[in-house]
């Protein structure tokens, strides 16, 4: 009996055993056959990869004009292991920090939460973009501060001061960039605004790897099997923009002192000739270890230098509307190019006003474009919407609405900048919130008629309408990237989009277009007998304000080349700052210059300045051309 149970005893043990070595070989073989994680850890422990940054891209002008390169900057690197008998109060004064940064960055670096790669005995970034001049004095002392050294990396550099919205800038990526995309590690830059960002996976290139061992202790031996496994980095590719930085420049001198923007676009591409914003600042204000201190400071003025006007601002357009409203109503029957008007002062119906100016009456409906006539489109307007060939006034609204939404309005156009705003084209629903279902009559709504009321446009948009009316009826999704090294654009840039509209009506609104620059409202932008410009002003309320002066227009009127449309802030009637601007914006493009005839009203639109206090703030920075 006692036999049996030893018996079974050793059975039992022998089993305990033989599960105890299966579940070990299972354990062993699943980390050392199945498992990479361990493998990784080992390698990470033998080797330290170090990342060889590539150059960013070039970007270029219209006219191969270099605009934006890479010049060297250094990274101050720290391993913590090899910091003795630091003086650190000189050390401070040599890279310019306080003691208090020192503490604090030092902290930041050795905190695993917030730098999850950090080993004493592994050199670690303590400041980025530090500029030639400092990296020279700290090389005159840097083997007084042990434990610090120098790693060459490169910043960008602008060889203008214009064009900093669209050019736009790199900073040091964020930890939800990093989380989002491998790519990037703590520490690296990315472009933030700008085509910098649009195209940051073209301008950024690859990065390089150099393999290098180390001991048991981390500690750096040297390179792995004579660099065998290195890999080199691949330079960013170069893109060409369709932007001519010599007109660009006129542009923000010419709205120096003002709020607003100027949007110039080749109508036959959609190449975007001209982006200003203004106010704007030096795109050089973007580099090196002072950016983040002048960005703080841009973010919190209040004439908002870093927001770009020119397709995120929102306006009415006021009267530059009025020509997609031209051929709408031709299109749906409503108007003719002999329909008449007359007009007396405005618009009038019992004690409702919509005020007008002193001209010539009646008008047909060149006529009416030419002298800017609310009269004509407020009655034209409310003749579509009360029209008997619709259904109710919700059909013939929304027959108006769709129409105007394929002249890109009313949604964002798509041009290949970040943050474009989509304006606002209303809804029958917008009036019934506003009036009640059903209560809201086409006198209700008028201000449709001449771009006032609840229509929001940006300046993109409305320079958009310009190129669709140049080209005669179709307009092409505007973009600043013309050509990227290597590769095409995007196919989205050469589509033809055609509202519909038949070809025909646009005869008279190109016709009144350009009588508004002979003898209308426009005539200021006449500047030459051989280059014909055809314009529309615009006067855009903004109460409690003062009016908006808004431009749109384009030139020569058979073979255009550029169309344009300009808005100045708070200035008044079209013809007094937008018209004379955008002209001297188109004779300088097609001529190459301003003739001698003009450069009175060149000297002074630069000199007038309807910003209180302008220039004296550091983060508003009068470009100089």
């Amino acid at each position: 009996m006692i036999n049996d149970k030893l018996q079974n005893r050793k059975y039992v043990l022998g089993g305990l055993i033989v599960l105890v070595v299966l579940i070990y070989t299972v354990r062993l073989l699943s980390l050392q056959v199945f498992t990479s994680a361990y493998k990784i850890m080992a390698d990470d422990n033998a080797f330290y990869k170090r990342i060889l940054y590539p150059s960013r891209g070039l970007i270029y002008d219209r006219f191969g004009k270099l605009l934006v390169y890479n010049r060297p900057a250094y990274d101050i690197m720290v391993t913590m292991n090899e910091i003795s008998d630091l003086d650190t109060t000189d050390f401070c004064n040599t890279v310019g920090i306080t003691k208090e940064w020192f503490d604090q960055r030092m902290s930041e670096i050795k905190d695993r939460s917030i730098n999850r790669g950090y080993s004493p005995y592994i050199p670690q970034i303590f400041i980025t973009q530090v500029l030639p001049d400092d990296y020279a004095r700290l090389m005159e002392k840097l083997f007084h501060f042990s434990g610090f050294s120098v790693q060459k990396r490169s910043v960008r550099d602008y060889a203008y001061d214009a064009g900093a919205h669209t050019l736009g800038a790199i900073g040091e990526v964020s930890r939800e960039t990093i989380e989002n995309d491998p790519y990037y590690k703590p520490g690296d830059y990315v472009g933030i605004t700008g085509i910098e960002k649009s195209y940051e996976s073209v301008l950024r290139g690859e990065k390089g790897v150099q393999i290098l061992l180390r001991d048991s202790r981390g500690r750096i031996k040297g390179s792995y099997d004579n660099g065998k496994y290195d890999k080199q980095p691949v330079t960013g590719r170069d893109i060409t923009l369709g932007i001519d930085i010599e007109l660009q420049a006129l542009g923000e001198k010419l709205m120096q002192g003002k709020r607003g923007s100027i949007v110039a676009i080749e109508p036959s591409t959609g190449q975007i000739l001209a982006l200003v914003s203004s106010p704007s600042y030096d795109p050089k204000l973007m580099v090196g270890r002072q950016r983040s201190a002048l960005f703080q400071e841009m973010l919190n003025d209040p004439e908002k230098p870093l927001l770009d006007r020119s397709i995120m601002a929102r306006y009415p357009p006021g009267s530059t509307f009025k020509a997609a409203n031209a051929l709408i109503f031709q299109q749906e029957g409503i108007t003719t190019k002999d329909t008449r008007v007359a007009c007396h002062g405005g618009y009038f119906v019992g004690h409702f006003k919509v005020g007008c100016h002193i001209h010539p009456s009646p008008l047909d409906l060149e006529g009416a474009l030419a002298y800017s006539c609310n009269t004509y489109f407020c009655t034209e307007f409310r003749a579509m919407l009360d029209s008997k060939k619709y259904k109710n006034i919700e059909q013939s609204f929304n027959t108006w609405r769709n129409d105007i939404l394929t002249f890109g309005f009313g949604h964002k156009l798509g041009i290949d900048l970040p943050n474009e705003n989509s304006g606002f084209i209303p809804t029958t629903k917008t009036y019934d919130r506003e009036h009640g279902r059903r209560r809201w009559t086409s006198l209700n709504i008028v201000s449709d008629a001449i771009g006032q009321g609840e229509i929001i446009a940006t300046p993109l948009q409305i320079a958009n309408l310009a190129a669709c009316v140049a080209n005669r009826g179709y307009w092409i999704t505007p973009h600043v990237v013309r050509s990227i090294e290597g590769e095409n654009i995007d196919p989205r840039y050469l589509v033809k989009h055609v509202p519909p509209i038949d070809e025909r009506y646009y005869d008279v609104v190109v016709a009144g277009m350009r009588q508004s620059a002979i003898y209308g409202t426009s005539k200021i932008a006449n500047f030459s007998d051989s280059i014909l410009v055809c314009g529309k002003t615009g006067t855009s309320q903004n109460p409690p304000h003062k009016d908006h002066s808004i431009f749109m227009g384009f030139a020569p009127m058979n073979h255009p080349e550029i169309a344009i449309m300009c808005i100045v802030e708070n200035s008044g009637f079209g013809a007094t700052y937008a018209a004379p601007i955008a002209s001297l914006m188109i004779e300088y493009y097609l001529t190459r210059q301003i003739s001698p005839a003009r450069q009175a009203l060149e000297t002074q639109m630069e000199n007038t300045v309807l910003i209180p206090n302008y220039g004296k703030k550091n983060s508003i920075v009068p470009p100089t051309r």
